[in-house]
């Protein structure tokens, strides 16, 4: 059997022992963000999980899966981590479980120096605490930020925010698992950091806390693959359809599948010839799909019912010409 390369490292922190630091909704969200990542949505298994909640997740605990997890033969490798966040102006500490006034728990600095050490490709840090912000940031050279590359950073907030609670979950992490479940995937279904902070920025206002990303990569990882839009055999199918990106294709009435005799879609004095067949009605299809992803866009009608009708023509929109490149590129 092969080793799964991707592993991840999931804690969540609500009990820290004093009824007035205790937390609510961080079991809720270390469990949800490890049900996402452990599976595909199609069921297929993603990443394996080292799962650390409440009591489990103490100083020496984290540390120690720190290092399983972001071993050497990991593909992708993953921190996410819900609790309490320290600000102690010089760094940022994560609260461990068995923090004391005088050690507030795991020093940004000291995982971050961890993970870089690792020869692992991917490197991905999540964090839904308050002064989250400041992972990564070394004083040492101004509140900047140094990443070996394939390393990727995502908090809840700034560096002198906090972190709020929503619904049951971090506020953050609730947007996490919106993009997760699909809300930031791209036209194939894959979910990957990059399209996760556009989700959650564009998700915020300009009152409320805000995330940041800091990334060192030469490209984006698929963290999940959630249903897809369209195949990529159907885009390659649909581009071909196009000569070059500024052509436009050629409709006529036996495209629109309503277009027959005796159809009860379109009156009789509405019907066009030629009538439908299966073949263009099986391309129009594609088309419709396209067009409902915004793909291609009708040259001249506002709806393809009436370009198909009018034997007018379909085109290309600025998406569209995109995919069309990566398909005559061979990149899809």
């Amino acid at each position: 059997m092969a080793v799964n390369k991707k592993k991840a490292l999931v804690i969540g922190i609500n009990n820290y022992g004093e009824p007035g630091n205790n937390l609510n909704c961080c079991l809720n969200d270390a469990n949800k963000v490890s049900d996402l990542l452990e599976f595909n949505s199609d069921g297929t298994r993603n990443f394996s999980i080292i799962k650390l909640l409440d009591e489990k997740a103490t100083y020496d605990n984290i540390m120690e899966n720190l290092e399983k997890v972001f071993s050497d033969d990991a593909d992708t490798s993953i921190l996410y981590f819900a609790g309490h966040g320290f600000d102690d102006k010089n760094d940022g500490k994560i609260c461990s479980f068995d923090y004391r006034s005088n050690h507030m728990g795991i020093r940004f600095r000291d995982i971050i120096e961890k993970i870089e050490m690792s020869k692992c490709n991917n490197k991905i840090i999540i964090l839904d605490c308050c002064h989250s912000g400041k992972m990564g940031n070394f004083t040492m050279i101004g509140d900047s930020t140094a990443l070996s590359c394939g390393t990727t950073i995502l908090t809840a907030c700034n560096t002198s925010e906090s972190a709020i609670e929503y619904s049951g979950h971090g506020l953050f992490t609730k947007l996490l698992i919106e993009a997760l479940e699909g809300g930031a995937s791209d036209i194939f279904g894959r979910v990957t950091p990059g399209s996760i902070y556009s989700y959650i920025d564009s998700s915020l206002g300009s009152f409320d806390q805000r995330p940041l990303f800091k990334s060192h990569v030469e490209t984006f990882v698929t963290l999940r693959n959630t249903k897809e839009k369209m195949s990529q055999t159907e885009m390659r199918k649909l581009m071909k359809m196009f000569e070059d990106s500024n052509s436009k294709y050629q409709l006529n009435p036996s495209y629109e599948p309503t277009n027959y005799p005796g159809s009860k879609e379109i009156g009789e004095n509405d019907l066009r010839e030629p009538y439908f067949n299966k073949i263009n009605g099986e391309k129009f299809a594609l088309l419709q799909k396209a067009v409902a992803n915004a793909l291609i866009k009708p040259t001249n009608e506002k709806y393809m019912f009436y370009a198909a009708l009018h034997s007018d023509t379909c085109e290309l929109t600025a998406v569209g010409k995109h995919y069309w490149w990566l398909v005559m590129n061979e990149i899809i």
